[in-house]
């Protein structure tokens, strides 16, 4: 209960949090996700459902998934965000995850609350603002946006993984592994790789595909 403990301690009753997944992939959009929760009728038996809250990294496929399910449940609001590849190759990937960041958040931000995001800071109409370093294991809000965005981006994956099954998304989920950049390099490049980012992965790539 560290996390929730942490969100009460900031004095406010409504505390939204957001976070991002696919920051540092090859392939696929960034998922950007905004978890409000409304400590002043949250049940404990909610807060219960989410004893095993953490950072999505910190939690195996299974487990997100279930913690997924338990933060619709118990959370008073929930927004998503997605920037396809071709955003983050036109405006450029830190402008793009702000975005999707600020465009999270600002759905569901309060005037009355606080708004934390997960290592960088995001401007809003409404509410105070806030960067939280390390959020995602500190604040329950931002810990359960980690876990929407997470499992949103790797379902994502998965379908992607059956247009293109020679690429392996539903193992690496985009990620630059071995077997994907092997994988770029024997096929070239999908509508799904950010080409912006100049990785070493594409320069032995046979093209782009379709």
């Amino acid at each position: 209960m560290r996390l929730f403990a942490f969100d009460r301690s900031l004095g406010f009753d409504w505390v939204a949090g957001a976070d991002e997944a696919g920051r540092g992939c090859l392939a696929g959009p960034i998922v950007a996700a905004a978890v409000g929760f409304d400590y002043s009728k949250m049940s404990l038996s909610s807060i219960r459902s989410l004893e095993n809250l953490d950072d999505s990294k910190r939690r195996k496929g299974a487990a997100r998934e279930k913690l997924f399910t338990a933060v619709i449940a118990a959370a008073d609001a929930v927004a998503v965000a997605i920037r396809p590849a071709a955003v983050i190759d036109r405006d450029g990937l830190h402008v793009t995850n702000l975005a999707a960041l600020s465009d999270a958040l600002s759905r569901i931000a309060r005037p009355e609350g606080i708004a934390l995001s997960d290592g960088f800071a995001v401007q809003l109409d409404v509410g105070q603002a806030e960067k939280l370093i390390g959020g995602d294991g500190r604040s329950a809000a931002i810990a359960a946006a980690s876990i929407v965005a997470k499992v949103v981006r790797d379902r994502f994956m998965l379908k992607a993984a059956e247009s293109w099954p020679e690429y392996g998304f539903e193992s690496h989920v985009g990620y630059a592994t071995a077997d994907h950049r092997a994988a770029i390099a024997t096929y070239g490049a999908t509508p799904l790789h950010r080409l912006s980012f100049n990785s070493d992965a594409y320069k032995a790539a046979k093209g782009a595909t379709s």
